[in-house]
């Protein structure tokens, strides 16, 4: 069994998680689970876009290097 201080979710558990019911993010998995059951299609579009114009709308952000 692998211990959960030892696991990288985003590497270790692409395939699936490898803690099941120990897993950290248990409870987020449920709610998403839930939300992806509950909401329809065209509103996840509607909230995908929404979030796409605020994007667009942000001004840029500059990253400067330190060395400069």
């Amino acid at each position: 069994m692998v211990e959960e201080k030892q696991v990288n979710c985003q590497v270790d558990c692409v395939n699936g998680c490898v803690l099941g019911d120990k897993c950290p993010s248990i409870e987020h998995r449920e709610a998403t689970s839930k939300f992806i059951e509950d909401t329809p299609l065209d509103k996840m579009l509607e909230i995908a876009e929404a979030a796409r114009m605020k994007k667009m709308m942000e001004p840029p952000k500059w990253i400067l290097p330190d060395d400069i």
